[in-house]
């Protein structure tokens, strides 16, 4: 078995490690691409965060990369939340034709909050109780898990017709893997929604981090190329606060699980 996750502040790579150990898979962020050797294995664990039941960009262009290589296997997907996302695992599956891969397992995992500066949830920071609390849960929720997946169980949660109409209304404002010209729009805007705030004092701390080498130094100031794939990580990592992605209030709290 081979894991496979992209996680933007540390809350999948948790997850994904931690299942990983416990089934003895090898585990792979998709940012080390150049290492993943897709092919060795029968059975792909993806894991990723859910933006609005939505599956992060970053992603979908690993997917579709892949595609060849992914055709013909069994996948577990796992989709880390703040609350609950609808068909957040469920959507991986748009990404390929019928028939040419199996799920044989997808679960959704609450995860600690990491948006400081979003318009509901952003008025206390994570406290280590509360983050410890989450990790636990996530644990014990794991274990059955890997319970059911060496049992032969399988447990596909998203894929009801209820779940689907819940994440279609989340994901509504959010990008769709479609063509249609309102999702590129809303694409577009979204890659494109990074504001560099004047706190800013050009230390390239986001430069390194960026999954997407979306930002540079540039004679002492940081430019983005409309690439972001709205992981929040540069926005919980800047030491002045002063990058935002999609939401421009400036954080209150930052989040980063080590």
């Amino acid at each position: 078995m081979l894991t496979l996750y992209f996680s933007g502040t540390g809350n999948t790579k948790y997850l994904a490690e931690l299942f990983s150990r416990k089934m003895n898979a090898a585990c792979f962020s998709i940012e080390d691409e150049s290492n993943i050797k897709i092919a060795a294995h029968d059975t792909i664990a993806f894991c990723y965060p859910v933006y609005c039941s939505r599956v992060p960009r970053i992603m979908r262009e690993f997917v579709h990369r892949n595609m060849g290589a992914l055709r013909g296997k069994k996948l577990i997907i796992f989709a880390t939340q703040m609350k609950f996302s609808g068909d957040g695992a469920r959507v991986f599956c748009d990404m390929f034709e019928p028939g040419t891969i199996e799920v044989i397992y997808a679960e959704h995992f609450n995860m600690q909050q990491n948006m400081g500066n979003t318009p509901f949830f952003n008025l206390w920071a994570p406290s280590e109780k509360s983050a410890q609390k989450y990790l636990h849960k996530t644990e014990a929720k794991l274990n059955r898990v890997c319970a059911d997946i060496k049992n032969g169980v399988v447990k596909l949660r998203g894929f009801a017709f209820g779940s689907q109409m819940l994440g279609m209304i989340q994901g509504i404002f959010w990008q769709r893997d479609t063509k249609s010209p309102a999702a590129e729009r809303a694409e577009k805007k979204m890659q494109s929604g990074i504001k560099i705030h004047k706190e800013c004092n050009a230390c390239g701390i986001c430069v390194k981090i960026c999954p997407m080498k979306n930002l540079s130094a540039d004679h002492g100031q940081i430019k983005h190329l409309n690439n972001c794939t709205v992981c929040y990580r540069c926005v919980n990592l800047c030491p002045q606060k002063a990058i935002t992605v999609f939401l421009h209030a400036k954080p209150r709290w930052q989040y980063y699980l080590q």
